[in-house]
């Protein structure tokens, strides 16, 4: 859409004046490039990881690139529900009708979105007798369209969202928003989620991407352009990339990027006399040029991104240390609005008062002659960073991870001081592994069928049974068939109509997360079989001093171990059964202690005192292992004579739901 010079004075009162004047042409994006850096691009750090370091861009860039105001209110409100959680706010078509004069019709209309033809066919031209009040209509629709195109562009490539609505009615209050901290937080967000190698499509501010790498780097840029103005990406928009080959230039772009060394990149290009001259003043006062130090929160409604400064000091002139811990945001990058409209300063509130406090992040940054990263940052990197991405064979120096004696003279630097925030990772992911049904649970349950197995040898040998427990969703009704996991999940016990599976409540540390578990009661566990499997073993442990469990040997007896029943302490779902008096009729003492300190997951007779001070059972990453979900049971159950009387009255309630 064309910028008529009647609207430029609403731009310049809403901040977005320099970015409109990169609109007067088409934007180029040169995609095998682009590719080739978000395949270096780590979430976790929000950096690119270079072959010399990290680098990445930082407000700064977005200052002197797009020309947009870095500091000021955090670009957030809520998405629609305008009348629910804004002071005088209104449905959200009906203020659309209010300003613009008109609906657009359904067929350009999906869900909270309007297609951009209609904005185009409707706004395009401004008659040369429009009133002021129909001049500030077409303002309103073209800060709008260059919102979502420019700046906060999604995958669709096609449609406005209405989360605009209440900005545009207040053009002069626009110019207090921090746009550039909002397209910066957005531009992260896509490139974590491209990250992903089930993503495919990249979204966002991709001119902003393109044109810091050709800044960053003179060996990716193309040749002749070399006239710039303000802002600074303006330079290469008549640049149009070839449009043939990409797998072949992705590789290319990929083994030059192998190659670079810390020569390679500018460190400072926005420090020449000829940059300075062309750059609008506002952008180098002290209210915005202290911003590009603030290790602080990056808001863009539900987005929450990190501006990790403290990891690319060279690029604001000082000397890289080794950096601290990157902050564990993995519960933030699964947040992006869906599942219903809620008002983000609020449900984000400390992130909020995070960039609120943004000047107390700000960190010291000493300048010096010869930025770059010291020697020990260098050889901290060489060991642990991942540099190169080609094949061995591609390179004809491959692999060099000699300090250059430079980095020796820069010395050290002092980590700067920054604001400590406690890690946010996805519980859910947590949740994951400690979940009942996980492979860690069929496993630890297996030695008891393994052992029943290897005690039968010489007989018919069973079918082989699958002693995983099994999950369903206990809301809905479904079959483990019918679902993949049942996360988020909550209630009571319950029972299944038409099968014989039940479902018990299983606690975890996230109040919204509940995962539910059911064990199928037609299993070897409870079968008449398992019980006369049962008496076999316990006959054996009578007249045998060892008994082999899983490859591992059980003694018969234990010295000096006793149980403290009154000692024991519910701490899941307490379900009572007032157990019916059975005299057992085996040749074996049922009152002696379990047949070894060794096992803390199944023991027939209880768990002796003298295990519960032993470590917890490993899975094969060194976590603690998934525990099942148990019932409890009142205390004497599996510690008295009554074992089996206990044992066959639990298997029928069970059964009988």
């Amino acid at each position: 859409m064309p910028m008529h010079e009647r609207i430029i004075p609403y731009l310049e009162r809403a901040g977005l004046y320099h970015l409109a004047r990169l609109n007067s042409q088409w934007f180029w994006l040169d995609e095998p490039l682009v590719s080739a850096f978000v395949e270096r691009w780590r979430p976790e750090t929000h950096t690119f990881h270079m072959p010399f370091g990290e680098c990445t861009v930082t407000l700064q860039d977005v200052a002197f690139q797009l020309g947009l105001p870095v500091d000021g209110e955090a670009v957030s409100g809520c998405l629609g529900e305008f009348e629910t959680y804004m002071e005088g706010g209104r449905p959200a078509w009906e203020w659309f009708e209010d300003l613009f004069g008109e609906r657009p019709p359904p067929n350009k209309v999906k869900q909270m979105t309007v297609h951009f033809t209609w904005f185009h066919e409707r706004f395009r031209v401004l008659p040369p007798d429009a009133s002021e009040e129909t001049v500030r209509i077409y303002a309103w629709a073209y800060i709008m369209m260059l919102l979502s195109t420019q700046l906060f562009g999604d995958k669709s490539a096609n449609r406005v969202h209405i989360r605009w609505l209440p900005f545009v009615a207040n053009l002069d209050g626009m110019g207090r928003y921090s746009w550039g901290s909002a397209a910066l937080a957005w531009l992260y967000r896509c490139m974590c989620r491209v990250a992903n190698r089930n993503v495919t499509n990249l979204a966002g501010p991709l001119q902003l991407l393109q044109s810091w790498i050709f800044w960053r780097f003179p060996s990716l840029r193309p040749a002749g352009f070399e006239v710039f103005s303000f802002p600074l990406a303006s330079r290469w928009s008549a640049y149009l990339p070839p449009n043939d080959g990409k797998e072949q230039r992705v590789i290319r772009y990929r083994l030059a990027l192998d190659r670079l060394t810390a020569r390679d990149i500018v460190l400072e290009p926005y420090s020449a006399l000829d940059v300075l001259a062309v750059v609008h003043p506002e952008i180098l006062t002290e209210e915005h040029s202290r911003m590009w130090r603030a290790v602080t929160a990056l808001i863009y409604f539900a987005v929450i991104e990190w501006h990790q400064v403290d990891r690319v000091v060279p690029q604001l002139g000082g000397v890289q240390h080794i950096p601290e811990d990157a902050l564990n945001v993995d519960w933030l990058h699964a947040k992006d609005g869906r599942g219903g409209d809620r008002w983000f300063p609020h449900y984000y509130q400390k992130w909020h008062e995070h960039w609120e406090n943004r000047l107390n992040a700000v960190i010291s940054i000493e300048r010096v002659a010869d930025p770059g990263p010291s020697a020990d940052y260098l050889d901290w990197w060489y060991r642990e960073a991942q540099r190169f991405l080609s094949p061995g064979a591609a390179f004809a120096d491959p692999r060099g991870t000699q300090i250059p004696p430079e980095a020796y003279q820069r010395g050290s630097s002092q980590v700067p001081r920054r604001s400590q925030l406690p890690d946010m990772p996805d519980n859910r992911r947590v949740e994951r592994r400690r979940r009942v049904g996980t492979r860690d649970t069929g496993r630890d349950w297996r030695w008891l069928h393994d052992a029943m197995q290897e005690d039968d040898a010489g007989g018919d040998a069973r079918p082989e049974v699958d002693h995983r427990v099994r999950r369903a969703n206990a809301r809905h009704g479904r079959t483990p068939d019918d679902t993949q996991h049942a996360g988020g999940v909550s209630g009571f016990a319950t029972t299944e109509a038409g099968g014989d599976t039940f479902t018990s409540r299983a606690y975890s540390q996230m109040p919204e997360f509940t995962p539910t578990m059911t064990m199928d009661l037609d299993d070897q566990l409870v079968s008449p079989r398992f019980y006369a499997d049962f008496a076999e073993l316990i006959r054996d442990d009578a007249g045998t001093s060892n008994v082999q469990f899983g490859g591992q040997s059980y003694q018969q007896q234990m010295p000096d171990v006793q149980m403290e029943t009154g000692a024991y302490q519910p701490q899941l779902t307490e379900m009572h059964y007032q157990a019916h008096d059975y005299q057992g009729q085996y040749g074996v003492d049922l009152n002696v202690p379990a047949g070894s300190p060794l096992d803390t997951w199944f023991t027939m007779g209880g768990t002796p005192q003298s295990a519960f001070g032993l470590d917890p059972p490993r899975d094969d990453v060194g976590q603690e292992a998934a525990r099942p979900t148990r019932v409890r049971r009142p205390a004497r159950c599996g510690t008295g004579s009554h074992l089996l009387g206990d044992f066959h009255d639990v298997a029928r309630d069970d059964r009988d739901g």
